[in-house]
């Protein structure tokens, strides 16, 4: 536990009665989709350790990062973080980048190639926080969100080898994206 009483905890199954609302509550205030329960359970039931909680010293939920791992059109291991959100009086404490940490290195412990997500457009922190832990923008998609915004899909290459296989999923249109594309220097 941290000096001021934030603490990082896994989420587990056993927990969903205690966390799950909370969660919700978090996601449906700062993402602009409406998740159903489905959505969430969808996520938690298979990748529950995937996902990681920001608690504050009375157990209120501060933050959560909603993540999954599984072959990607039959080729890389790809994470996806699906949802990612602080509240907003404690935004601006490196809380997000922890949590997006976390789930990163626990796909990257699990063989991760690759690691995706998306973000609206509109969103400049997140596009930040993502740049600034190594996500490369890798293709704009118009109108995604139900609201009518853009987003931009974001993705972390883990290991050399995923990124020379996803130079094939490109299709033609994508082409001149891909070309844009850098790989991250290697550790």
């Amino acid at each position: 536990m941290e000096a001021d009483g934030l603490h990082y905890v896994q989420y587990h199954s056993s927990k969903e009665s205690t966390y799950l609302a909370a969660i919700r509550q978090l996601i449906s205030n700062d993402l602009s989709e409406p998740y159903s329960i489905y959505v969430y359970r969808y996520f938690l039931y298979q990748w529950g350790d995937l996902c990681f909680l920001a608690l504050d010293r009375e157990e209120n939920m501060l933050g959560v990062v909603i993540s999954k791992l599984e072959p990607h059109r039959g080729g890389p291991l790809r994470g996806y973080i699906a949802m990612l959100a602080v509240t907003k009086e404690h935004r601006g404490k490196g809380i997000a980048t922890k949590l997006v940490c976390m789930a990163i290195d626990i796909m990257i412990e699990r063989d991760a190639d690759e690691i995706a997500l998306e973000t609206e457009v509109t969103n400049t922190a997140a596009m930040k926080l993502y740049e600034r832990l190594g996500f490369l923008r890798s293709k704009r998609l118009h109108r995604y969100y139900l609201n009518g915004n853009s987003a931009f899909r974001f993705v972390l290459f883990v290991k050399e080898s995923a990124y020379t296989l996803r130079l094939g999923y490109y299709d033609k249109e994508d082409e001149e994206q891909t070309n844009q594309l850098e790989m991250p220097p290697s550790a």
